[in-house]
């Protein structure tokens, strides 16, 4: 496998974590009752969304395919699936909780591909910032639950 092609596949691990997320926050925001949550999953989605954009764009730029917003790999739509079942709860907490949850993976994620010192200083920089912003999501995210509970 070439070094690009390698820099892609874990670049469109990242992009498809990105789409389910969007979408589960998306689901989110339309459930919830508060308008602080809704503003605080509507934002995040397009953080997601910006992420994703970002992400095509070194994939592309490495002459690789991006994966389509539709593939989902099953891992990914598990993490979110159990966020959609708590929507017709309307729990507030379970489905921040739920968020925090997904969150942490994605971190986990970012994490694991950081790990390779070989990526490029844009690849590397690109994602320790989505990294941060998603830490910073999480925080925000346990503030809130505490509020809520």
């Amino acid at each position: 496998m070439k070094f690009t092609e390698k820099i892609s596949n874990k670049l469109n691990e990242l992009l498809v974590k990105n789409y389910d997320a969007e979408k589960g926050y998306l689901n989110a925001a339309e459930t919830v009752d508060s308008p602080d949550l809704k503003i605080f999953f509507k934002r995040r989605a397009t953080e997601r969304s910006e992420f994703a954009k970002e992400l095509r764009t070194e994939i592309l730029r490495y002459g690789e395919e991006p994966k389509d917003s539709g593939s989902f790999k099953g891992i990914v739509h598990r993490n979110w699936t159990s966020l959609k079942a708590l929507f017709s709860s309307n729990d507030e907490e379970a489905i921040l909780k739920e968020a925090i949850r997904g969150e942490e993976d994605s971190l986990e994620e970012y994490l694991e591909v950081l790990k390779d010192r070989t990526l490029p200083p844009s690849v590397d920089t690109m994602l320790f910032k989505h990294k941060s912003a998603i830490q910073a999501a999480i925080n925000t995210a346990k503030v809130k639950e505490e509020l809520v509970s």
